[in-house]
């Protein structure tokens, strides 16, 4: 079937602002990794794609403790940037394990963060329940094949997981995401960025129309701190998570000063764990600690028949990372 839509490019942020605000049914384009896929599939059908790779928003820039990466950055660009292995080493992880090269070389930063989901009816349009696409219809994963959905901040609308490796570890970081509009600017905390399904599952962020991600800034890890991203997918390459985590720690000798814990492939959204930070912080490193922590991150999932593996499974990729993290044996 064919589609039509108008093309445009623009290199000033201004003009890309005016021309989104004035058209609702307009999108951003940049890498495009995923979303000519979805056109294609006939799930997107904007009627004018803005292609913004031009726009001055690919500098990566230490400033005091953050730093602030461009929207327009790749993936293989922050990966190989040296302050991230440095001082982000599991947010450099997080990126290493996310697609394949090639396609790290084309996918942004910012789109990174606004990947739709990998959920099977989301991306077949022949399927008419999927709220997600359109709204009120219902959810066919909830009672079709849901062996890779969420179990974590689901709801009767909508089971599907959020896909990215990027936003789990940056979630932990207490990333910010820099935004622009039309009539100024704004800054939002990423663990207040994404939006769990409840009753309207087609709203996944705090984004308005026209709306554009211009940076991110990230907090960097305190000297001395120990970090790593574990991801456990069916396969070892270009493949989802099915559980993941980002863990970072500070240790005072064997004890835990403070503890920041994302889990990836379980959630509708990159799942900050803080009731696992909580039992973490103060307490001696050792494996007890960590499966408590792992059962308090836990604690709130809602399995499915298919999926009920995962809780288990996420358990035991925390606490495998944890014990990387602190040195701590099995």
């Amino acid at each position: 079937m064919v589609r039509p839509f108008e093309y445009e490019w623009t290199d000033d942020i201004a003009t890309a602002l005016a021309e989104a605000g004035a058209d609702a049914s307009a999108a951003y384009l940049a890498g495009g990794t995923t979303q000519l896929d979805l056109m294609k599939d006939g799930v997107l059908r904007p009627s004018r794609l803005i292609d913004i790779s031009r726009l001055p928003l690919h500098e990566i820039e230490r400033r005091g403790e953050n730093l602030f990466v461009g929207s327009l950055t790749t993936m293989e660009e922050l990966a190989a940037h040296p302050v991230v292995a440095q001082h982000l080493p599991f947010v450099r992880e997080a990126l290493l394990r996310s697609a394949s090269v090639q396609l790290r070389n084309m996918a942004t930063i910012g789109g990174n963060l606004l990947q739709r989901t990998r959920c099977r009816y989301f991306r077949d349009d022949t399927v008419a329940q999927c709220n997600k696409r359109a709204p009120g219809t219902g959810c066919a994963a909830i009672t079709g094949f849901h062996r890779t959905s969420a179990v974590l901040g689901t709801s009767e609308n909508c089971i599907a997981t959020h896909a990215s490796d990027l936003a789990v570890a940056l979630i932990a970081m207490d990333a910010v995401v820099h935004v622009s509009h039309v009539d100024g600017s704004r800054t939002i905390p990423l663990t207040r960025f994404y939006r769990t399904p409840s009753d309207t599952p087609h709203l996944e962020n705090a984004l308005r129309p026209g709306e554009l991600i211009t940076a991110v800034e990230v907090p960097l890890l305190p000297v001395g701190a120990r970090s790593d991203y574990l991801k456990v997918r069916d396969r070892m390459s270009y493949e989802f998570a099915l559980a993941s985590a980002a863990v970072a720690v500070v240790l005072d000798g064997d004890v835990i000063h403070s503890a920041r814990v994302a889990l990836g492939g379980v959630a509708t959204v990159p799942w900050r764990a803080l009731e696992a930070e909580q039992v973490l912080t103060g307490a001696t490193a050792r494996t007890e600690v960590f499966q408590a922590a792992a059962q308090a991150a836990l604690a709130g999932a809602e399995p499915r028949p298919l999926n009920g593996f995962k809780v288990p499974l996420a358990q035991r990729t925390l606490v495998r990372t944890l014990q990387t993290v602190t040195g701590v044996s099995s």
